[in-house]
């Protein structure tokens, strides 16, 4: 099938990450989807929840939210996380996690906010990538000033959105396409290849275990390029 955009089925849309691009969290940056752009800070705060004191461990948490014109017509501010947002943040909050060292941090949380200025499908993967960028960026910091002494970092991890739509399996989808789609997936991956967490579901028509695996098999091949586009822009980190 031709997609709307042009591009193959196995292909991801141009991915472009922007880093410092605030100019007071500890890290930051844009991270460009195609049409979806998401600014990613990540701020350190000298304290942790109330069931880690006296542990230790430090802490890794999101937040999320779409701004108002980010969509074709305005969405209301939010005055209270809704379902959706509570979702999505926890999603980012565990797949970073899993990468943290949270011992080797100290008593310490860092917060992301990822911020939706524009969505055109996949902002939570696009949250997920450009998270953990901002996030390393902020450890980086943290130990050049003496805080820490190492970086807390074992793996990358990245997320890719993929599904099914006229019986073709596709990476990446846009609005368009996840709004028409017969089934999609969100994936988060280590570099090591094992998942974080793969969720998918079928809109109307089931799936089967082959196109499954076929999904699980593309958002492999596109996450390991987002490990490459993660990889030069923290070109001042030298772990995992």
């Amino acid at each position: 099938m031709t997609r709307n955009d042009g591009r193959a089925p196995d292909k991801l849309r141009p991915i472009k990450i922007t880093k410092n691009y605030t100019k007071y969290a500890e890290g930051s940056c844009l991270i460009e989807f195609g049409d979806t752009r998401v600014i990613c800070t990540a701020s350190v705060e000298e304290a942790v929840p109330p069931f880690l004191k006296g542990s230790g461990s430090g802490w890794v948490t999101a937040e999320y939210g779409m701004l108002p014109r980010s969509c074709s017509t305005r969405v209301a501010r939010e005055k209270s996380t809704s379902g959706r947002s509570q979702e999505i943040q926890r999603l980012v909050g565990r797949s970073l996690r899993s990468v943290i060292d949270m011992n080797l941090m100290g008593e310490r949380t860092v917060k992301i906010d990822c911020d939706v200025i524009q969505a055109d499908g996949g902002t939570r993967t696009a949250s997920i990538t450009g998270g953990f960028v901002a996030l390393v960026d902020a450890f980086v910091k943290l130990n050049r000033l003496g805080v820490l002494t190492g970086v807390p970092v074992n793996s990358y991890v990245a997320a890719v959105s993929v599904g099914i739509l006229k019986e073709t399996l596709l990476l990446d989808l846009n609005f368009e396409e996840d709004s028409k789609a017969d089934a999609d997936m969100n994936i988060v991956m280590l570099k090591s290849g094992d998942f974080v967490e793969i969720q998918g579901t079928a809109e109307g028509k089931p799936f089967s275990k082959t196109q499954a695996d076929g999904l699980i098999n593309l958002a492999q091949k596109g996450i390991r390029e987002l490990f490459e586009v993660q990889k030069s822009v923290l070109a001042n980190w030298k772990g995992a």
